[in-house]
């Protein structure tokens, strides 16, 4: 399971101390056993603090014994879980490593020399990596490997660490349960993009986690995407609002913060239209939106997150440009890298744009979206097994 959320108690503004909740009747403190074990994923994805050992003395009692027997189970069940989450990246990313595999098929147990570097270059810029990523990864490639011969495994392996040191400075986390309460989050991006999908896949997991969230319909031009968001708010057990087709999303994403306030809400999540072929009608559009929650809270939208589609390729590139200057993104979502031989993209897009990268989805269901690793990414985009 992944930690997307988790109730902080605020600091006291005048001690600086965080208060700490009384017991209940009945209720027993808290005993250094009861810690968990804290797996990967969530020391990758969920910002969780790892669990100091407990001392436990000389152990007469076999207590120590215990408790290391109890870790060990915990640490095998989270490593399954680990493992659970890389298959399915494995197999979500299967289109664009396929591609990969075929032409590093070619380059394996042959001698390392100009033509077979050009060759790789070659192959990872119709990766959708772009050239300047590609002429990058040859160059680190070839540091140690020129005029000797390397089998297809050493050449994935070393692939994935030069892909995934081009992406670990865009791996962050994006930590729902921390900063004001309600959390404004404004999702953009351009229609057909998996916007709408995605605010209720990322609500879906936050409401099952006990958060409190709205859903606010603020593309009023397609009825399809107010409908689309209706069904995932239901599926989720969120609030939700949404107004004629047409109306004016600036005054609805107003309410929605007006709402969430006096409702005492955790999150209000804002999908917007994504009309990119009249950008400035667009752009306008969202200044507008932004200004209208700034007349309630100044510091919102906290967060405003992009989403794209990996089927685009390159032109991903495009809209991160387009947005990024006139919508204050703060995070990346990649979308439908299941569906796609072009996810190499994501790389592309890291090494051009210093914007973190939340998550990537592969598929439609809410679990097929996951926090983003540089490391399980760039391992399965090349075909590595584990």
């Amino acid at each position: 399971m992944i930690l997307w959320w988790g109730k902080k108690k605020q600091p006291d503004p005048k001690t600086g101390e965080t208060p700490v909740e009384p017991l209940k009747p009945g209720e027993k403190p808290a005993s250094p056993l009861d810690k968990p074990v804290v797996s990967l994923d969530q020391q990758l994805f969920g910002n969780a603090p790892v669990a100091a050992e407990p001392d436990l003395g000389e152990d007469p009692l076999g207590i120590r014994k215990a408790a290391e027997r109890i870790a060990a189970e915990r640490a095998a069940e989270a490593a399954a879980r680990d493992a659970s989450v890389f298959r399915q990246l494995n197999e979500g990313l299967k289109r664009s490593s396929s591609r990969l595999a075929e032409g590093l098929a070619g380059l394996s147990k042959r001698r390392i020399d100009r033509e077979a570097l050009d060759e790789l270059e070659e192959l990872l810029i119709t990766s959708d990596m772009g050239a300047k990523v590609a002429a990058r990864i040859a160059k680190a490639f070839s540091k140690d490997r020129f005029d000797r011969e390397v089998s297809s495994e050493e050449i994935k392996a070393a692939l994935a660490g030069e892909i995934a040191a081009i992406l670990k400075p865009r791996e962050k986390v994006v930590d729902f349960s921390d900063g004001p309460r309600p959390r404004i989050v404004l999702f953009v991006g351009v229609n057909g993009s998996g916007k709408t999908t995605t605010i209720g896949k990322v609500a879906a997991k936050l409401s099952a986690q006990g958060a409190t969230v709205l859903l606010a319909a603020g593309d009023t031009f397609r009825a399809a995407a107010v409908e689309q968001l209706r069904v995932w708010a239901d599926r989720a057990g969120a609030r939700f609002l949404s107004k004629p087709q047409n109306a004016d999303a600036a005054g609805l994403a107003y309410e929605a913060v007006e709402m969430a306030q006096r409702e005492n809400l955790d999150l209000v999540f804002i999908d917007t239209a994504g009309r990119l072929q009249n950008k400035t009608q667009l752009m306008d559009e969202l200044a507008k939106v932004v200004r209208a929650i700034r007349k309630i809270d100044p510091t919102a939208p906290h967060d405003v997150l992009l989403v794209l589609d990996a089927t685009v390729g390159q032109n991903a590139l495009g809209q991160v440009e387009a947005f990024r200057n006139t919508a204050g993104v703060t995070g990346l979502v990649m979308t439908k890298l299941d569906g796609t031989a072009k996810g190499g993209v994501l790389v592309a897009i890291a090494e051009q744009h210093d914007i973190p990268i939340h998550f990537v989805g592969v598929g439609e269901r809410a679990e097929d979206l996951h926090p983003f690793s540089a490391d399980a990414f760039a391992r399965a985009l090349v075909g590595l097994d584990g």
